[in-house]
């Protein structure tokens, strides 16, 4: 220490006033006085490492005397403690330093034996973060631990920290630390680098020398860096060091693409290993006493849906109860309510905080998800436009919202939506979101606050078989719900009675059925933007009092799924504000067939129309090419689909233009290249499509074609070289060749040959 001090006094006298090197001097009387302070505490806290003295996750931090009030920030050389500073190996690991923690640890250590993880799933799940903490690219490196709330992120993060190997691997320099929401990054940046520099930081400011991040400590060996509870990408770009050997693991809600190179994703518990969880917090063993219910505990296990949280907080609930609690417990769990109020205290309000720190659109966003059935994928254009019209949202921010809750764990996105769905051209009909049941109930929970007539939403948390009791006691007085979601089996006339939902923006009605009948009081629904129909049924439902439908003057967006369609009559009342129809899995072909309605005097603003999976649509009606105003028309997976009208060229509002997987489509129609405004045509999976029309190059706003699996077209025409604006064409290896000459002349074409892809996930619920 004496001769790194002379070494700075002896630069310092060439380069820096005389006052200067006396305020140096004065802070390393400081700084001796500080050290010798320092001493004496890493003296006591020794004295205190006894393991009886010390409870399980006691964290040891080491208290600086309050900073000097002048001078320049410098570095004074301190030797280390033994094992590294503030985190020795004899010491319990930390808890979560600053805050609340968010995470309910998850026991994985068999205390009582001195096991090791609880479970080959939490095993294996350490053995693969081991490997990406341990695998060495000589520079520095970020990996993640993430997952939702409760899913036992921590407890993981503390075995790796734990880890004779890891610890021997980074000769026990693994630093330990939890930010929080609201943490001092400065005091949690110069804590970390003193334990790694074996230095203490001393100046006006507290200020780690910038010199010394980017020489990095001096003794160059590895170190890793564990920062749990991180909440944002700000957090950790200001508390990753960058110099080499340096391994920083993150843990956290969110995945940081940006800037952390591997990402271990928590995986939920099975059903032993999370049966062993809720014994453990229930009875104090891994296993169901002999004096209990052992089919009764199973259930309620069960209904935790292997989330570590709701398995340690329900089971804890349950402790010394009678049977007939239990037997409570596990009915109301089944149907979605609190078993307790200590079980919504400490579960649902605890993890809450994962919501409650959203910004309000996205907050809401998260609640809406409650109000779709358990356990079903959520299809995203459905989730996409309820969010658009009652938020009032564009479609990319919607879509920004739907990354955020991904990024937070919040929800899953399912078939690759992450990358694919952010396409500016991707249809949201191919893709769909999950949430696990916990989520689910939490989002059940908060939108429950409210008195039941005074919520924003309106919701039957399960299917049952008739509307809830309590919404008849109450249906003299209005209700209040912005959106209201109905599920149940059938319904017939007498199976509803009236409500009244003044301000009611979106109704979704699922049901599982061959027959429904619409209940009455949709026609009075005058506010109604956004109509969502859906039959988990095995058959198309046939529905009835279809009436209801034509007061319905505000409606802008109407889905059905799994519906049979009458005939459409000759004349109807207009929906002058329908912007948007879906029919997916539904049968077409007798409505359609001979109709004469014009369409375009019933839907004279739709601008969206997408059919999907619809098999027995064989054509679409010629007045379809009356509509002006659309500007987007999507048809897939229909597969008796051979033709598209012939006057489609008429529609020249018309941007996008999808026909995808319909193997019988043999030709488009020559008017496709009357289509000025298209920017997109996506022609994929037309397996039977011989060949495109020849004035193709007269679309000359024209950015993408998806042409891929269309293995009989052999040839383009000529005037292909003429698509000027074409940035994007997405096809097969063999058709890619047929671009090679267009690419010539088209400065900025990009022909991307893309990976075969079979995907049957549409086909479970």
């Amino acid at each position: 220490m004496e001769a790194a001090d002379k070494g700075i006094e002896r630069w310092l006298a060439r380069h820096a006033p005389a006052h200067v090197l006396d305020g140096v001097r004065r802070l390393r009387d400081e700084a001796e006085a500080r050290i010798g302070r320092l001493e004496r505490r890493v003296e006591e806290v020794a004295a205190m490492q006894a393991p009886p003295t010390i409870p399980p996750a006691m964290s040891l931090p080491v208290a600086l005397p309050p900073p000097p009030s002048k001078g320049m920030a410098m570095a004074v050389e301190v030797a280390p403690p033994t094992k590294g500073m503030g985190m020795p190996m004899e010491v319990a690991p930390p808890t979560k330093g600053m805050g609340i923690p968010m995470d309910f640890d998850l026991p994985c250590e068999e205390e009582s034996k001195g096991g090791g993880l609880v479970g080959s799933g939490v095993k294996v799940g350490k053995e693969r973060v081991k490997e990406m903490v341990m695998s060495s690219g000589g520079g520095w490196e970020v990996v993640g631990i993430c997952g939702m709330g409760g899913s036992g992120k921590t407890t993981l993060a503390m075995e790796i920290y734990k880890d004779q190997k890891i610890q021997g691997y980074f000769n026990n320099r693994v630093f330990f630390e939890t930010v929080s929401q609201s943490a001092n990054l400065e005091t949690i940046k110069m804590k970390l680098w003193e334990q790694i520099s074996s230095n203490i930081v001393l100046g006006a400011y507290n200020q780690i020398p910038e010199w010394q991040l980017k020489l990095g400590p001096r003794d160059r060996g590895p170190v890793l860096v564990i920062l749990d509870d991180v909440w944002s990408l700000s957090q950790l770009e200001e508390l990753v060091f960058k110099f080499p050997g340096c391994k920083t693991l993150v843990v956290s809600r969110l995945k940081f693409p940006t800037l952390v190179s591997r990402t271990y994703e928590m995986k939920l518990l099975g059903d032993e290993e999370a049966l062993s969880v809720f014994c453990s917090a229930a009875f104090n063993q891994e296993s169901v006493p002999q004096t209990a219910d052992k089919k009764l505990v199973k259930q309620v296990a069960a209904e935790c849906r292997g989330l570590p949280l709701a398995l340690k907080v329900i089971g804890a609930s349950l402790r010394d109860q009678p049977p007939m609690i239990w037997l409570s417990a596990k009915n109301r769990l089944s149907r979605g309510e609190s078993i307790s109020d200590s079980h919504e205290t400490k579960l649902l309000e605890r993890m809450a905080a994962s919501v409650e720190c959203l910004s309000g659109k996205v907050r809401e966003c998260f609640l809406d998800l409650g109000c779709f059935p358990e356990d079903k994928k959520i299809p995203l254009d459905v989730l996409i436009n309820i969010w658009m019209e009652i938020h009032d949202l564009d479609k990319p921010d919607a879509f920004a919202i739907l990354m955020e809750l991904s990024n937070k764990n919040l929800l899953t996105l399912v078939n690759d939506a992450q990358n694919k769905a952010g396409d500016l051209y991707s249809n949201y009909h191919d893709y769909s979101v999950t949430q696990h049941d916990v989520l689910r109930d939490l989002a059940l929970h908060m939108s429950g606050r409210d008195s039941l007539n005074k919520r924003r939403r309106l919701v039957m948390p399960r299917r049952e078989e008739s509307l809830p009791r309590d919404w008849q006691r109450n249906k003299d007085l209005p209700f209040e719900a912005q959106i209201v979601s109905i599920h149940t089996g059938e319904m017939k006339e007498s199976d509803w009675f009236q409500m009244s939902f003044p301000k009611a923006e979106v109704l979704i009605l699922n049901f599982a059925s061959s027959v429904y009948y619409l209940p009455s009081f949709i026609a009075t629904m005058q506010n109604l933007k956004a109509l969502v129909l859906i039959n988990y049924g095995t058959t198309s439902a046939a529905l009835d009092n279809l009436s209801a439908f034509t007061t319905l003057s505000d409606l802008r967006s109407l889905w059905l799924e799994k519906i049979t369609l009458p005939p459409l009559p000759k004349s109807t009342i207009p929906l002058k504000n329908l912007r948007k129809i879906s029919l997916v899995l539904c049968e077409l072909n007798n409505s359609l067939r001979g109709s004469t309605m014009d369409l375009s005097m019933t839907f004279p603003r739709l601008s969206n129309l997408t059919i999907d999976h619809c098999v027995d649509l064989k054509e679409l009606p010629p007045s379809v090419c009356e509509i002006s105003s659309l500007e987007s028309i999507s048809l897939s997976n229909c597969h008796d689909l051979t033709e598209l009208p012939y006057e489609l060229g008429k529609l020249h509002c018309l941007s996008i233009l999808r026909v995808y997987a319909c193997p019988a489509l043999w030709k488009l129609p020559p008017s496709v290249c009357s289509l000025k405004r298209l920017k997109y045509l996506d022609i994929s999976q037309c397996i039977n499509l011989t060949d495109l029309p020849e004035e193709l190059g007269h679309l000359t706003n024209l950015e993408k074609i998806d042409m891929r699996e269309c293995s009989r077209l052999r040839s383009l025409p000529r005037s292909s070289s003429s698509l000027k604006s074409l940035g994007h064409v997405v096809c097969d290896e063999e058709t890619a060749m047929l671009w090679r000459e267009a690419e010539q002349v088209i400065p900025d074409l990009r022909v991307q040959v893309a990976e075969e892809c079979y995907n049957l996930d549409w086909l479970v619920d």
